[in-house]
C-alpha cells in the first residue's frame, strides 16, 4: 500500500487550536431514495483538522457508493483520508467506497475519515449527496394530488459528539474498586488504545531504543486524533537492568520515563508491560534458545526480574496514571506439555521449579511482592496462560495484593483458542464480574477488522478496555498493524477499522 503522510507532522508545530467536537446532521427532503450524513470535526488545530464523516442509507441497498460535498472555504482541503477512496477537484470532495464496505442495506451505516487543511476559517458543509442523491435525512414520497412548494431546508444545527477524546491535561491515577477502574474520584476508565511495540527488542537488535521511530508531540498528537487514551510499551529486562543492548541501564530507563511522562502529560495513561526476559530456555515450543532477553520466555527468572520490577516501580511510585503489566504472555502449560494445568497455574503464580523450565520462575506473587516492597501503589496487570489467552482458573491463583489493585490480562487474537463469544462468555465474563479486566493485545493476522470488530462488541457491551497490536509501521501482510506511518495514517482495512471504531466507541 502506498504510503500517505498525514498532516499531523506539519502541525506538530503549532497549538492545538480547539479540541471540542463539532458535528452537523443533515435532517430531510422528499425523495424515493434517501440519506443521511453526520459530519464531525474530531479535532482542530492551527491550519489542519481531523474529521469524520458518518453515511446511513435511507433508501433501497446499494452495492456500492460515492459520497460527494462542496467545502465552503477555498482553502479547506483533504490531505488524507481512510475507509474510502478519495478526491478532490477545486471545493467538490468524493468519497467512494471500497469492497468492505460498499453494501449498505436500507437502515444501513458506515463512517469514513479524513485529515484536512485549512486557513481562514474551517466552516462545515452544508450539503452531501450520496451517489446522486442529496442527503437530507428522510424518505419522503410527494403526493400527486396536492401541490408542493419548494423544499424547505433544515439549518444545521450543533450537535452534542458522538465521541469522547482523551481528557484535557493529564492522564488519571486510576486504582481498582470492584471489578471497575476508577478514577481518584470514583469514575469508572476504561483503557482503550494501542501497544507501542520495539521497547522489548530494538535496543537487543542494533537498532537503538525504539526502532528508529519517534516517541515526540507530534506522535502522540497522531495517537490523540485516534481518541487513543492508553498505550502498552513492551520493555526489555536486559536493557533496563543493563545486562546487554544498547541503550542499557540509566539511558534505557530515562528513555522508558521520558515517553511514559509524555503520554501522562497528554492525558493518555501508559500501560508498562514486562515483554523479553533473561534466562535460557530450550522446552517445548522453544522460539529461542538464548539465555539474554532476546525472545518472549515462558516465564520470567527469580533472578533478575523481581530487580527489573523494583527499579521500574521506583521509578513511577507515586504517578498512578502508570500501569504496570507484570509479564507479557506466558506459556508454563506449554513447557510442561499442558500434562498438568493445576502445576502450570501453581507455577504462574508462586513461580520456583517448573516442569519444562530451567532457570528457577519468578511468579507473579513473586513480582507483587516486589513492586509492593517499594511503596508503589500503582495498578498491576496479571496474565493467565497459554499466552495469556486463558483465564480459565485466573480467579483461583490470584496473587495476594495487599492494596487490592489488581486487574486481570487478557490477550486475544482470531488464531487463539477462546475465539467465540460462547467462549467469552463462558470464559472471561465470570473473572470481569468480580474483577477488571484489561485485553492487553488484540488482534488478527488478516489485516481485516472482521475479528476484532466481533470481539470489540462483546468487550464493549461488557465496558471492557483493550489496546490493539501494534502502533509500529511495519506493514500488514502479516496483519496485526495499524498504522503505515507514525503520522498516523491508518492501515487498510486493519487500521481502518480499529481507528474508527475507537473514534465512535463510548468510553
Amino acid at each position: 500500500m502506498t504510503r500517505r503522510h498525514a498532516l499531523l507532522a506539519s502541525a506538530a508545530a503549532g497549538t492545538l487550536m480547539a479540541t471540542s467536537l463539532l458535528a452537523v446532521t443533515l435532517p430531510a427532503s422528499a425523495a424515493t431514495t434517501g440519506c443521511a450524513v453526520t459530519y464531525t470535526v474530531q479535532s482542530q488545530w492551527t491550519g489542519g483538522f481531523s474529521g469524520n464523516v458518518a453515511i446511513t442509507n435511507l433508501g433501497s441497498a446499494l452495492t456500492s457508493w460515492s459520497l460527494t460535498f462542496d467545502f465552503p472555504n477555498a482553502n479547506q482541503r483533504v490531505t488524507q483520508g481512510w475507509s474510502a477512496t478519495w478526491s478532490q477537484s477545486g471545493a467538490r470532495v468524493s468519497a467512494a467506497s471500497l469492497s468492505w464496505n460498499g453494501s449498505l442495506g436500507t437502515g444501513g451505516s458506515t463512517t469514513i475519515g479524513f485529515n484536512g487543511s485549512w486557513s481562514g476559517a474551517n466552516p462545515v458543509p452544508t450539503s452531501f449527496a450520496l451517489n446522486g442523491t442529496t442527503c437530507t435525512g428522510a424518505v419522503t414520497t410527494p403526493s400527486p394530488t396536492t401541490p408542493t412548494g419548494p423544499p424547505t431546508s433544515t439549518p444545521p444545527t450543533t450537535t452534542p459528539p458522538p465521541t469522547t477524546p482523551p481528557p484535557g491535561g493529564a492522564a488519571p491515577s486510576l486504582r481498582v474498586s470492584g471489578n471497575k477502574l476508577v478514577t481518584a474520584g470514583g469514575a469508572t476508565y476504561r483503557l482503550l488504545g494501542v501497544n507501542r511495540a520495539s521497547g522489548e527488542f530494538a535496543c537487543v537488535q542494533g537498532k537503538g531504543m525504539w526502532d528508529s521511530g519517534p516517541v515526540d508531540q507530534a506522535s502522540v498528537d497522531a495517537m490523540k486524533a485516534w481518541h487513543i487514551r492508553a498505550v502498552r510499551i513492551p520493555l526489555n529486562e536486559d536493557c533496563w537492568l543493563g545486562l546487554s543492548g544498547s541503550p542499557s541501564g540509566p539511558a534505557y530507563q530515562q528513555a522508558v520515563k521520558d515517553y511514559a511522562n509524555l503520554l501522562v502529560a497528554n492525558g493518555i495513561n501508559p500501560i508498562l508491560d514486562l515483554h523479553w526476559t533473561h534466562g535460557q530456555y530450550t522446552g517445548n515450543i522453544s522460539a529461542c534458545a538464548d539465555v539474554n532477553a532476546t525472545c518472549q520466555k515462558p516465564m520470567p527468572s527469580r533472578q533478575y526480574t523481581p530487580q527489573f520490577w523494583t527499579g521500574v516501580a521506583n521509578a513511577f511510585k507515586g504517578n498512578d496514571a502508570v500501569l504496570f503489566d507484570l509479564f507479557n504472555e506466558p506459556y508454563p502449560d506449554a513447557a510442561n506439555n499442558w500434562s498438568d494445568m493445576a502445576a502450570a497455574w501453581r507455577c504462574l503464580r508462586d513461580g520456583g521449579a517448573c516442569t519444562g523450565i530451567d532457570y528457577p520462575v519468578a511468579g507473579m506473587q513473586d513480582l507483587v511482592d516486589a513492586v509492593r516492597a517499594t511503596g508503589a501503589t500503582n495498578v498491576l496487570l496479571v496474565p493467565g496462560l497459554t499466552w495469556t489467552n486463558d483465564l480459565t482458573q485466573w480467579l483461583t491463583h490470584k496473587p495476594t495484593d495487599p492494596r487490592g489493585n489488581i486487574v486481570a490480562s487478557w490477550h486475544s487474537y482470531n488464531f487463539n483458542a477462546c475465539v467465540t463469544e460462547t467462549c467469552w462468555d463462558t470464559q472471561i465474563a465470570p473473572v470481569a464480574a468480580q474483577v477488571p479486566v484489561h485485553v492487553g493485545e488484540i488482534g488478527q493476522d488478516t489485516c481485516a477488522h472482521d475479528y476484532i470488530d466481533r470481539l470489540m462488541t462483546w468487550l464493549d457491551r461488557n465496558r471492557l478496555g483493550y489496546t490493539a497490536w501494534t502502533w509500529n509501521p511495519w506493514g500488514c501482510s502479516g496483519g496485526n498493524v495499524l498504522i503505515e506511518d507514525y503520522n498516523g495514517t491508518p492501515t487498510r482495512s486493519y487500521g481502518e477499522g480499529y481507528r474508527a471504531h475507537l473514534l465512535t466507541v463510548t468510553p
